[in-house]
């Protein structure tokens, strides 16, 4: 069997998933495991945006990636797709939500249906990563940080603007306190040359009195 027939047999995720799973801690081995990754898809498909430690983000991200896909490849007359959905899916009703609202959201995008970011870290608490998993086309505001850093955006254009005038106006008022200084160490001067002509004319005129 080839690898173009192999593909059609079975979904392709779209996202870069790890060959092998992630060790997430769990004391009840791996049947809580499992348990764990159920929840995480059931609040998944349930609230679309869900807040929880990285790891587990990225371990059932591929989980729920690979049950939306078998749904948009095979429909909800397909017996296997339809037990699957039944063990992943904790509540009942978003089975329903499952082939009724997200494959006809999904089926024509070329893109992947989950998106995961990178979430801060709790201070103080435990020093771990977080992340934020959500669905794509989901009611909340977008989580993709705007290019602010654009120049011709309108804002930045304004912004940019009233720098310029700020630096001119510094610039002005620095020219205006340097002409005050100036003209206040320029006139000690000039009175000091008038007192000088003032002296040497005195000077002159007793020298001819004496002369006379």
């Amino acid at each position: 069997m080839s690898k173009a027939e192999v593909t059609k047999l079975m979904s392709r995720l779209r996202i870069n998933y790890l060959s092998r799973h992630r060790n997430l801690k769990q004391p009840d081995g791996p049947e809580g495991r499992i348990n764990k990754l159920r929840k995480t898809v059931t609040g998944l498909i349930k609230n679309e945006r869900i807040e929880l430690n990285f790891a587990r983000a990225d371990e059932a991200r591929g989980y729920a990636e690979r049950l939306i896909s078998d749904a948009i490849r095979h429909g909800d007359c397909h017996r296997p797709t339809m037990e699957m959905a039944d063990f992943w899916l904790l509540e009942k009703q978003l089975v329903h939500k499952l082939f009724k609202v997200l494959v006809p959201r999904y089926e024509t995008s070329p893109l992947s249906y989950t998106r995961m970011w990178k979430a801060p870290r709790e201070y103080p608490g435990h020093y771990r990563l977080r992340a934020v998993l959500e669905l794509r086309g989901n009611p909340f505001p977008s989580l993709e940080p705007t290019k602010s850093h654009r120049r011709n955006l309108l804002h930045n254009v304004l912004l940019h603007e009233a720098r310029k005038e700020s630096v001119r106006e510094k610039l002005e008022q620095s020219a205006a306190d340097l002409t005050t200084k100036k003209v206040e160490v320029e006139k000690p001067k000039e009175e000091k040359k008038a007192e000088k002509t003032e002296k040497d004319e005195k000077s002159i005129e007793k020298e001819e009195e004496t002369k006379k």
